[in-house]
């Protein structure tokens, strides 16, 4: 007698099919997904780009004074040693008690400068004879110093020290080559011993830069 010992394949039952459908769209699914996201996190990270620049070009500014002892020839004289001399219409080497002598002096911006200046002026000296003297100093509309138009200007500086003495922001230079003019008075005084030895008194003249010239 023969046995049949082959085991008969189970029935299909119509749902094999069905659920490996349902996983490959589980798949699909997934990896759309996966794409949608990477799609995503690329767009987050762009940016717009854009610049802005901005420069400067510096350079110094020129300033510098001058003065004439004549009213229309200027130049430097940036040193005690190299001081302008005076030009006094009474002798100044011949001076007597409370006889005052007079002259003119004018300073200027340079044409190179580009700085508006106020003007200090410094008196100095070390001669005997310096304490025996005061100057004073006003302005005139014009070049030239006497006894008139000293009386017709406007003060400055009135009886300072010729031995050590300073006037603060006596007056203002407000544009290059116009020359304000100075008239200068000394006068001795009345205990001025007789033939004092001669003696020279420095004046300087201190610009200080104030605002830019238009």
């Amino acid at each position: 007698m023969t046995i049949d010992t082959s085991t008969e394949a189970p029935a299909a039952t119509g749902t094999e099919t069905p659920v490996r459908g349902l996983r490959s769209k589980r798949a699909k699914a997934i990896l759309a997904g996966g794409l949608v996201l990477g799609v995503g996190a690329a767009i987050t990270l762009a940016a717009w780009n854009d610049s802005e620049f901005a420069t400067g070009i510096f350079a110094g500014g020129a300033f510098s004074i001058e003065g004439s002892t004549n009213g229309t020839t200027f130049s430097e004289h940036p040193t005690a040693a190299a001081a302008a001399p005076l030009t006094f219409a009474v002798e100044a080497d011949n001076l007597a008690p409370e006889e005052p002598v007079y002259a003119g002096f004018a300073v200027q911006l340079t044409s190179a400068s580009t700085y508006a200046a106020t003007v200090d002026i410094e008196a100095s000296s070390t001669a005997p004879i310096a304490s025996s003297l005061t100057y004073s100093v006003v302005t005139t509309a014009t070049f030239g110093c006497d006894a008139a138009s000293f009386a017709a200007g406007d003060a400055l500086v009135t009886d300072a020290a010729t031995t050590s003495s300073t006037a603060a922001d006596i007056f203002t230079l407000g544009a290059v080559t116009a020359p304000v003019y100075l008239c200068f008075e000394v006068t001795p005084a009345a205990s001025l011993p007789q033939a004092s030895p001669s003696g020279a008194v420095v004046w300087e003249f201190s610009a200080v830069s104030t605002t830019p010239l238009p």
